[in-house]
């Protein structure tokens, strides 16, 4: 059963316990005070009775039954819509006897004590009803008895009229409630219905399905707390998709990498082990077999470095960049100067938490990255600034530049914007990637900029945040 259905059903059954029992106790009351108006009524006009009765005894000293008809007679002739019936006896005879007597013999058998009245209900033959008085008094030694009949079919049949309307109209608001309530129920619950389809387009695959929050109660309130937890899942998985195509990639370049020199190390060695070369083929063998074994050698030395800085926790000093920034420019300036390549480096002073072998390595993939790109001649910029928990290094060339659709993979390791140039280099496509673990070793990050194209060169910005001392 939907939620909806259940909401409009708790809703009527609340509504018809609280409305039925308020009509019902209305009409039973209404009725209750209309009954007891008439009961005052009877119990007044027998008073009258017997204030009558008690004059006429009064003036004779004893009980005169003919005296007394007379006088009853002649009240009941005055007030005949008073009662319906009426009768007047002792304990031995019926003094008067007029009106309605079958309701009247209903209570023959009822004896009440001197002074008492008794009240009751009872339907004459024709189905009418009749509110019964049965009363006594002493007089004269003797038990006057009187019983007075007072018809009360109209008001039992406005009650029945009543009942009938309010049924008509119980059932009325019955109905209208029910389409009033499913409407509201259904209104209600439409955020969670969309809850449930977004939930359900999720499960299939579509991460970036949301709830439409059009209210800003709690059930908005949750529907926005499952955005924000949609959000989360599509930003991981979009997350672990890209984890996986940079694991395809990795493995990928990985294997190209041991294919190309293992290729020439099985092959040059198929051939000295042939025994057909001559003494110069087999030294040019022998060469390129050691060269290339030491390219295999760096290679697995770089993939161990990148594997040590991903699980290893980092000592830091105290180091001031700009002189550490310095050093390597004194140092590299005339091997660049050589190549036509002019390396400037400026920064500010202070110092900062760092690993200072890891930074000077950091620093020299960067300068040496900013070199190849400005291979023939250019200029490279080494800049250092201080930040209020460590500092930021900027290294710049007015180079060829790196197309913008490659800027997100340059981390990735064995990545190379230019392969066939990178390849001739040296480089394997690891500098970059040691260059990130090792920002983030210091808390920080690495972005790369490419300038626009009146001004040629990439731009790259290191953030180290280790703290300053």
């Amino acid at each position: 059963m939907k939620f909806r259905v259940k909401m409009t059903l708790c809703m009527l059954a609340l509504l018809s316990a609280l409305f039925g029992a308020g009509g019902s106790l209305l009409i039973s009351a209404s009725f209750q005070d209309a009954l007891e108006r008439e009961k005052n009524a009877a119990f007044s006009s027998c008073g009258t009775v017997w204030s009558v009765l008690q004059i006429v005894n009064g003036m004779d000293t004893y009980l005169d039954a003919e005296a007394i008809t007379r006088a009853v007679d002649q009240l009941y002739t005055q007030n005949q819509s008073a009662w319906a019936g009426l009768r007047l006896s002792t304990e031995q005879e019926e003094l008067y006897c007029v009106g309605m007597t079958e309701p009247l013999a209903l209570v023959e058998e009822e004896s009440p004590v001197s002074g008492e009245c008794l009240f009751r209900v009872a339907p004459d033959w024709s189905g009418g009803l009749y509110l019964l008085l049965s009363s006594a008094v002493e007089a004269s030694g003797e038990v006057l008895r009187l019983q007075t009949a007072h018809e009360v079919t109209d008001l039992y049949h406005l009650r029945r009229a009543q009942e009938r309307i309010y049924l008509r109209i119980f059932g009325a608001m019955i109905l209208l409630c029910a389409a009033i309530a499913h409407t509201i129920s259904k209104v209600l619950t439409a955020p969670l219905t969309g809850l449930s389809r977004t939930s359900r387009a999720i499960a299939s695959g579509d991460f970036s399905s949301r709830v439409p929050i059009r209210s800003e109660d709690e059930i908005g309130a949750v529907g926005e707390d499952f955005n924000i937890m949609a959000a989360r899942m599509e930003e991981t998985v979009d997350q672990l998709r890209q984890a996986m195509e940079r694991q395809e990639r990795f493995m990928g370049s990985f294997a190209h990498e041991l294919k190309t020199p293992m290729t020439a190390l099985i092959g040059y060695a198929d051939l000295l082990r042939g025994g057909t070369l001559t003494d110069g083929e087999r030294n040019e063998a022998a060469g390129y077999i050691y060269s290339e074994s030491k390219r295999l050698e760096n290679l697995s030395k770089k993939l161990l470095e990148l594997l040590v800085l991903r699980q290893g926790e980092l000592p830091l000093q105290a180091v001031s960049p700009a002189e550490l920034a310095g050093a390597l420019a004194e140092r590299l300036r005339p091997l660049y100067e050589a190549e036509g390549i002019t390396l400037a480096c400026e920064g500010q002073e202070g110092l900062c938490r760092l690993e200072p072998d890891l930074v000077w390595s950091l620093l020299l993939n960067l300068v040496d990255n900013a070199r190849k790109a400005v291979e023939g001649g250019g200029h490279i910029r080494l800049e250092v600034e201080l930040l209020p928990d460590g500092c930021r290094f900027r290294v710049s060339d007015d180079g060829r530049g790196v197309p913008p659709q490659a800027l997100e993979h340059l981390t990735e390791a064995f990545y190379r914007v230019d392969k066939a140039r990178s390849r001739a280099q040296g480089g394997f496509g690891l500098g970059l990637a040691l260059c990130q673990e090792i920002a983030a070793l210091h808390g920080g990050s690495i972005r790369f900029e490419t300038r626009p194209p009146s001004e040629k060169g990439t731009c790259v910005t290191v953030e180290l945040r280790g703290g300053r001392v």
